[in-house]
C-alpha cells in the first residue's frame, strides 16, 4: 500500500516536498508539470522544477521524485522525456489531468482526454523513448466534460505500456467539487492490468478507507488533504499497520510553516516571501482554527519582517 504526494501546480514545489517527505510515510513525489511545446528543453529547466536531480532524484529523506511533463506533441514529449531520464529522473509522469483553462486552451492537460488516440500516441512515444528501467506513469481525470471516453482513454493508455495509471476521480468539468467518484476506478481496474492509483478527496483516514473500499485500489495519491494535514500520510500508514499515532498538534505544524518561511526568505524576492506560507495556511484552515486565525493576520502583509513578527507571536500563543 503506497502513498504518493500529488503534483500540484504552483503549490507543491521542492521546498514542500522536502518538508512533507521529511515527516515520513510517503513513497513517491511528482513534480509540478514541465510544459513541453515543440522544443527540446535545456537541462536547467528540468533542474529548476526538480532540483532533486542533483542528488540522485530523491528528496533528502530518500523519497524518489518523478518528473512530470505536460504537452500534446508526441515526438517533443518523447525527446524531452529522454532528456529528463538522462538527467537522472527516477520516473517520467505524463499529465492528462490539469483542469486549468489556460493550459487546456493550449492543448495541454485534461483537454487531451477528448482525443484518446493522441493520448495513446504520447504515452507510446514516451515509453519507447526512455530506458525500460525508467518508470513511465500517467495521470488522468475521468474525462473532460463527462466520462464517455473514459474506457477509450484507459485502454489506449494501457496499450502503450505505462508502469502505472493515477486517476483523479472527477472530470475536468467537476474541477475539485466533491464528491470524487471512486467507484469509477473499480471499473477501470476491470478494463486493464496496469496498476491504478486513486486520487481525489482524501482528507482523512476514514476517506482513505472509503476510497480503497469503493475503488479497490491499494495505492493512494494525496494532494489537498496532505496540505491541510501535513501528517496525513503518517496517519494513514499507521492505521494500515494497526498502530496508534497521535496527530501532529498545532505547534508542530506551525514549526513546519516557519521552516517554509525561512526557506522562502533565501529564495524569493521580499515582496513574494510570504506567498507560499499564506497559501499553505489557507489549506490548513480545514483542520486547524489556529491556521485560520494566523492567515487572517498575515494575508495582507508584504514585508517579511512583519510576517516573521506575526509568526513569532503565534509561536508564543501556541506555547502558552
Amino acid at each position: 500500500m503506497r502513498l504518493i504526494l500529488a503534483p500540484m501546480e504552483g503549490v507543491i514545489d521542492y521546498t514542500l516536498r522536502e518538508l512533507l517527505t521529511g515527516l515520513g510515510a510517503l513513497d513517491r513525489c511528482v513534480t509540478e508539470f514541465v510544459r513541453v511545446s515543440d522544443l527540446l528543453l535545456p537541462p536547467r529547466v528540468f533542474l529548476r522544477y526538480c532540483p532533486e536531480l542533483k542528488h540522485g532524484g530523491v528528496t533528502t529523506a530518500g523519497v524518489p521524485v518523478y518528473l512530470q511533463l505536460l504537452g500534446s506533441d508526441p515526438p517533443a514529449m518523447a525527446e524531452n522525456a529522454a532528456r529528463a531520464a538522462q538527467l537522472g529522473a527516477r520516473g517520467i509522469d505524463l499529465n492528462f489531468g490539469c483542469p486549468s483553462k489556460t493550459v487546456n486552451r493550449t492543448q495541454g492537460g485534461a483537454v487531451l482526454l477528448r482525443q484518446p488516440e493522441r493520448v495513446h500516441a504520447i504515452v507510446d512515444a514516451v515509453r519507447r523513448a526512455v530506458p525500460g528501467s525508467t518508470p513511465v506513469t500517467v495521470k488522468i481525470r475521468l474525462g473532460y466534460d463527462d466520462n464517455s471516453l473514459l474506457e477509450d482513454n484507459v485502454r489506449g493508455i494501457a496499450a502503450a505500456g505505462p508502469t502505472e495509471l493515477a486517476v483523479h476521480a472527477r472530470t475536468r468539468r467537476d474541477a475539485y467539487r466533491p464528491p470524487a467518484h471512486w467507484e469509477q476506478l473499480a471499473r477501470i481496474r476491470e478494463w486493464i492490468q496496469v496498476p491504478v492509483i486513486a486520487n481525489g478527496e482524501i482528507w482523512s483516514i476514514e476517506d482513505a478507507q472509503r476510497c480503497r473500499q469503493a475503488s479497490g485500489c491499494d495505492d493512494l495519491m494525496l494532494g489537498r488533504g496532505i496540505l491541510s494535514r501535513p501528517d496525513l500520510a503518517c496517519l494513514i500508514r499507521a492505521n494500515d499497520q494497526q498502530r496508534e499515532l497521535e496527530p501532529l498538534p498545532w505547534p508542530a505544524v506551525l514549526a513546519l510553516v516557519i521552516r517554509l518561511f525561512e526557506t522562502m526568505r533565501d529564495i524569493y524576492k521580499p515582496r513574494h516571501v510570504g506567498n507560499p506560507v499564506k497559501q499553505w495556511l489557507a489549506y490548513q484552515r480545514y483542520y486547524f482554527p489556529q491556521a485560520a486565525r494566523l492567515f487572517e493576520r498575515i494575508k495582507r502583509l508584504q514585508n517579511p519582517v512583519d510576517i516573521h513578527a506575526a509568526l513569532c507571536q503565534e509561536i508564543m500563543l501556541a506555547g502558552s
